[in-house]
């Protein structure tokens, strides 16, 4: 039902959520179910891409490394990766796409006095309104991603955002399941606008009668969501289950000084960074006591006393991406022994007169 006033759904997503628990899909006994999970970061992405861009050089004489996954689960930044090894694109691919129009989404200002001045004013300005416009990141998407819709996608992907008017989280899924009937003909293009609407950077986005945001917000590190929707899925043991999970930089939250001293809204105005770094704690954790610790594989940048932000296009070339090499380095046999020793079966999505309605 649409509101007539606002033009904007007057009934939540939820109310068409099934009441009996979801019947689980066959699987082999005898097959590990794969997942990749990837933080959210913005132009940190970088690394994650990066890691599977050497991962895919090195152990996989260049194949697409999708191939290689039964899920992927992917946040903002971590969402466009996700639906662009679904759209058929190589890490390799989305690695080169990162370095090259970073800028266009993130620019960067030079040393000339105006640009000076624009980065001033547009610091104070952030304070009001959102930093960054979306067409840059729109036509981007469309270079990439083209018109392919979610429900074209080779893997299976769950993309979380949340939903701002009836605050609700809001998982786009693709048809791997008979009761998935929403999403299959979303472009991927409003997917990933929809997943990476990051507040205070970009406009929330508008679509199907939704306003649309970042899915950040709830799950960052959508590890967890991955484990779950595996096992509400499929017929499979937990102990079935692998997980490689990347992030983009969690960098710890200390409380400290004014935030001890005062204890205001200006002292704890970054909380939201506390949220997040807790929520990746714990879906990680969560995850190790669900599958046990050998089965959860987590990557991380290297911690770093000065953070690297979101949008610093120039410090996450510099030093995130010789960061994930120096990691395939270290750990990369026995990712690919765990992850890339065969290709995963191939994903047949549930045919359109099973999963619509």
């Amino acid at each position: 039902m649409i509101d007539a006033n606002s033009g904007r759904s007057s009934i939540p997503r939820s109310a068409g959520a099934i009441r009996e628990r979801r019947k689980p899909q066959p699987w082999p006994k005898d097959q590990r179910f794969r997942i990749l999970s990837i933080d959210g970061g913005g132009i940190k992405g970088l690394f994650p891409a990066t890691i599977l861009s050497e991962l895919e050089q090195r152990y996989l004489g260049g194949d697409s490394i999708a191939g290689y996954f039964d899920l992927i689960v992917g946040t903002s930044t971590g969402g466009i990766l996700a639906l662009g090894l679904g759209a058929g694109l190589k890490a390799s691919e989305l690695a080169h796409l990162y370095i090259c129009r970073g800028p266009e989404i993130f620019p960067e200002p030079t040393d000339s006095t105006i640009d000076r001045i624009r980065a001033w004013w547009s610091g104070k300005r952030h304070f009001l309104y959102r930093r960054y416009e979306r067409e840059p990141l729109e036509k981007m998407l469309r270079d990439i991603l083209g018109k392919k819709t979610f429900g074209e996608s080779i893997v299976r992907l769950c993309i979380p955002a949340f939903e701002g008017r009836h605050s609700e989280v809001f998982v786009f899924k693709t048809p791997h399941h008979p009761d998935y009937k929403c999403d299959r003909f979303d472009s991927m293009v409003k997917v990933a606008l929809s997943a990476s609407a990051a507040p205070t950077f970009f406009r929330p986005l508008e679509h199907n009668h939704y306003t649309l945001i970042d899915g950040g917000v709830w799950a960052n590190n959508p590890a967890m969501l991955a484990v779950i929707e595996a096992m509400i899925c499929f017929d499979i043991d937990r102990s079935q289950i692998d997980l490689f999970s990347i992030g983009c930089g969690d960098d710890p939250y200390v409380v400290s000084g004014d935030k001890i001293d005062f204890g205001g809204k200006f002292a704890w105005s970054d909380i939201i960074f506390a949220a997040m770094r807790l929520q990746s704690l714990s879906a990680i954790n969560q995850a190790r006591l669900l599958l046990g610790p050998p089965s959860v594989h987590r990557i991380d940048p290297p911690k770093n006393p000065r953070p690297i932000l979101l949008d610093d296009y120039r410090r996450s070339i510099d030093e995130l991406v010789p960061a994930a090499k120096s990691v395939v380095d270290e750990f990369g046999q026995d990712i690919a022994y765990t992850f890339l020793a065969r290709k995963a079966s191939a994903y047949e999505p549930v045919p359109i007169s099973e999963s619509s309605t």
